[in-house]
């Protein structure tokens, strides 16, 4: 398929009540691309699903549970029930994450007194006088037990409250930093708090206090576990919830946002989107089935839009292709999504693309490593690969393409000597003639060999060139006349004047180079197209009775034309000469390739005992995972640059929309 898909325009009038069933069945077929609108703000009930998600994503990172990032497959809209659900179990480990923190900021400052503490016990100094010789302030005295417990909660965080026994229990020793002591003296003052006096002679800490505060770690210490115990338990029970409820609210924050965009009145939401022609009818079932017949649908062609026919909206682009070329289409949405209605270049990039990585990558054992990639890559491979899947089908060709060159020049993992046999047997049997290599890469390296031929395979990649930059320029007049840009498609250096240009250039020089010579008629199979160049807005502005024929003047239009004549034949020269660059990466990788053998082979014969075998195998393995990877890349990354710069450079002047339907999973 050369064009992309056919869409259309649907409108659907929904009912309320309808409206989140029907946006779940378009997220879940990915049916629909409701482009982008104006930011007009998160609404309540997005902001709402937003918080209630954040709740349960805080919930489960304490409790130690991974929750997933998109929707599963089975997933669906969360209910009232699910979502009261939701928030009790937000609660539930809320309180329970509330619990947690204040036991372990009461075993910190309990920690910390009772060490400091520990650390006065011996002090030869009276008990009233610590209070100036460290960052401890401590109160002994009585307090009514009633109030003990309201007097803890109120110091929480600010001081220790140490029941130390007596009469009725009302004995209590408080503890504080030395800045919280105003604060914790304000505090007893209001609960009654009477000090008892310390003996003068007393010296050190009291053992009450040292047991007292050692009997509390110990208490928070057990605190601690039973609630690590509540922790765990709630983690095994509500882990499976979390995460199917956490996949639901996923689905339910992306449909409140969808809604938010649409226009909408206290009954009825209108959803207006493009769908793909062939998917149209499938939609209107699929709708018509869920709601009862209670949905509105109306379709329309892209030319019945207003905003299209004006060109304030563009039509999304959406391409249909086979497993091969569907690998290829991130090569062309990287670059930009070709015109709604004009050539889909992605079958052409797909066969390039192959063929030139396969001339700069031939080995038969590199290209199966690529190849086995690609299988692994695929759908059928292990799980460990699936993130390389978009480029299983791209790995599989160039890796097929690869071996095919490798076969052609003879190498299989740097050897030069694998394939002799074959090659011979092959060769013989077909031409009577049998040779070692069908395609010298490396002529002076074989015996009899000529830089002749190394010049012809130049020549070739030329021609590839020629071939990938005539293909450019046919794309733009088709898609220049299918968008009714007639001075484009015949005046302009990327139309059919200047593919007249290029075509007669490169038939001057094949004549030449076959021994003819210039002729006195050559001179006009130039001038003629490239005058039509010069003079292309002029002449159009007469056939469109256009006024005036030269708009910005006589010295700005000759100028104008002077420039793009330049344009024109440094653009072509260059577009074409850059293909020496695949020869080029061929040859190094022939040479680098060759190296690798020859330093194996010279260690081997040269190495004494079984250390020399074994030095030339890991010298081929490091050399073949080197060229695979680094040269791999790099090979790569040109095949790119010449699809990008002397290819889509011809025709993609103007770039389209990806058609992105609204999905509640990644792409």
């Amino acid at each position: 398929m050369l064009r992309p898909r056919k869409m259309k325009r649907i409108e659907m009038t929904v009912l309320r009540n309808d409206v989140n069933a029907v946006i779940e069945y378009l997220g879940r077929h990915e049916a629909m691309h409701f482009g982008e609108s104006e930011d007009s703000g998160e609404s309540a009930d997005a902001a709402r699903v937003r918080e209630l998600l954040d709740k349960l994503r805080s919930g489960a990172e304490f409790l130690g549970i991974g929750l997933p990032a998109e929707p599963a497959a089975d997933s669906s809209l969360p209910s009232e029930t699910e979502e009261s659900l939701a928030g009790r179990l937000c609660a539930a480990i809320e309180s329970l994450k509330a619990r947690e923190s204040a036991v372990r900021q009461e075993k910190q400052r309990t920690e910390e007194t009772f060490n400091e503490a520990k650390a006065f016990a011996n002090l030869n100094a009276p008990f009233s006088d610590l209070d100036q010789l460290s960052y401890l302030t401590l109160r002994v005295g009585r307090l009514d037990p009633r109030g003990q417990a309201e007097l803890k909660e109120r110091l929480t965080g600010r001081a220790v409250i140490i029941p130390l026994g007596g009469e009725g229990g009302d004995r209590v020793l408080a503890a504080s930093s030395r800045k919280g002591r105003f604060a914790l003296d304000s505090e007893l003052k209001k609960y009654s708090f009477e000090s008892i006096a310390i003996p003068e002679n007393y010296q050190g800490v009291p053992d009450e206090l040292l047991s007292g505060l050692k009997q509390r770690l110990e208490n928070v210490e057990r605190d601690i576990e039973k609630i690590n115990g509540e922790k765990e338990q709630m983690k095994n029970e509500a882990q499976a919830a979390l995460r199917r409820l956490a996949a639901s609210l996923l689905m339910a924050l992306a449909a409140e946002r969808l809604k938010s965009r649409l226009t909408s009145t206290a009954n009825i939401y209108l959803l207006s989107g493009w769908a793909a022609q062939d998917t149209v009818a499938q939609i209107a079932a699929g709708i018509s089935n869920i709601t009862g017949g209670r949905t509105a649908i109306r379709v329309y062609t892209p030319d019945e839009i207003p905003e299209v026919r004006e060109g304030s909206e563009k039509v999304p682009v959406s391409l249909k292709h086979g497993a091969f070329v569907k690998g290829f289409e991130g090569v062309v949405f990287s670059y930009g999504a070709p015109l709604y209605g004009t050539i889909d270049p992605t079958p052409l990039v797909a066969i390039f693309f192959t063929l030139l990585f396969g001339i700069m990558f031939g080995d038969v054992g590199q290209g199966l490593v690529l190849l086995l990639a690609g299988i692994l890559a695929g759908k059928s491979g292990p799980k460990m690969f699936s993130g390389l899947g978009k480029y299983a089908s791209p790995l599989v060709a160039v890796g097929i393409s690869s071996m095919v060159m490798g076969f052609l020049n003879g190498e299989v993992f740097t050897s030069e000597d694998l394939l002799v046999a074959p090659t011979r047997a092959i060769t013989g049997f077909l031409t009577g003639h049998p040779v070692d290599r069908i395609l010298h890469i490396m002529p002076l390296a074989e015996k009899g060999g000529s830089v002749k031929k190394l010049f012809y395979f130049f020549g070739f990649t030329i021609g590839m060139g020629i071939i990938l930059n005539s293909v450019g320029l046919i794309i733009n007049i088709v898609n220049r006349c299918i968008m009714k840009k007639y001075e484009a498609a015949f005046f302009a250096k990327t139309g059919i004047a200047g593919l007249l240009v290029f075509w007669y250039a490169l038939f001057i020089a094949l004549r030449c180079i076959l021994g003819g010579r210039f002729e006195y008629y050559d001179i006009a199979g130039i001038a003629v197209p490239a005058l039509c160049i010069f003079f292309g807005p002029a002449i159009w502005r007469c056939i469109a009775r256009e006024k005036p024929i030269l708009q910005h003047g006589l010295m700005s239009f000759i100028m104008e034309g002077f420039v793009e004549i330049l344009e024109t034949a440094s653009t072509y020269i260059s577009n074409t000469v850059s293909f020496l660059r695949v020869g080029a990466f061929a040859l190094s990788h022939a040479v680098l390739s060759y190296i690798v053998f020859w330093s194996s082979e010279e260690i081997a014969r040269s190495g004494g005992g079984p250390a020399g075998p074994v030095s030339a195998l890991l010298i081929v393995i490091f050399g073949n995972v080197v060229i695979i990877v680094l040269e791999g890349m790099i090979v790569a990354i040109q095949v790119v640059r010449l699809q990008y710069y002397e290819f889509f450079s011809k025709f993609f002047t103007e770039t389209g929309v990806e058609f992105s339907p609204f999905r509640f999973r990644k792409k």
